[in-house]
């Protein structure tokens, strides 16, 4: 008979400690987790309807990463590319796509303004449309790696209508180093003009 209580008491102390194991795992997936939206110059900054995906956040658009879920931590050494969408592109033509942080490395010092994340040409309006980011790609998507202690860096996206038969490419120069890009030196070479759309997210490093 003592053996069969000692049993039963064993059996329910095991289930209380696997009851109170879910009970912390839903509670730490249930975090609150709040976007908190860009506001004064930097919302300004988002322009159009460009839209940029990453796993589990949606839109990133205008916000700031929260550090809950370790998203920010994830947005840098996690997840690829986000998905890129423009639903006002025209199907007949070409865009050219720019990612780029001027807070390199940190606003309040951007001595290597602009630092290239991402560089792609030759984009169709129909794949914008789709969310079907393709076209020839002259800087592979580079992770948000913002510097401890170095506070929010704006991560730009920036996108153009490219120019009928424009040969758009780097220079030696420019393909050899991704910093002190001369963002806007590259703007005026070929004819881009202003930005048909933009947006932009700020994130810091996941310890800070």
């Amino acid at each position: 008979m003592k053996v069969q209580v000692a049993v039963l008491l064993a059996m329910g102390l095991v289930g209380i400690a696997a009851w109170k194991s879910k009970t912390l795992q839903h509670s730490e997936f249930m975090e609150t987790c709040d976007f908190e939206k860009l506001d004064g110059p930097d919302s300004e900054f988002c322009q159009g309807d460009l839209q940029v995906f990453y796993p589990e956040l949606g839109d990133i658009g205008c916000t700031y990463i929260p550090k809950c879920h370790q998203y920010r931590k994830r947005i840098t050494k996690e997840w690829r590319n986000p998905e890129i969408k423009y639903p006002q592109a025209e199907k007949n033509k070409n865009y050219v796509l720019i990612m780029a942080d001027p807070d390199a490395p940190s606003r309040s010092e951007p001595k290597f303004r602009f630092w290239r994340h991402w560089l792609v040409i030759d984009i169709k309006g129909s794949d914008l449309r789709a969310g079907r980011l393709k076209g020839h790609v002259l800087t592979d998507y580079v992770r948000p790696t913002p510097p401890s202690r170095s506070g929010y860096h704006r991560y730009q996206f920036r996108l153009y209508e490219q120019p009928a038969y424009e040969a758009i490419s780097l220079s030696p120069e420019e393909a050899a180093s991704l910093g002190s890009w001369p963002l806007e030196r590259f703007v005026e070479q070929f004819r881009l003009g202003s930005p048909v759309a933009s947006t932009q997210f700020l994130t810091q490093h996941h310890n800070d």
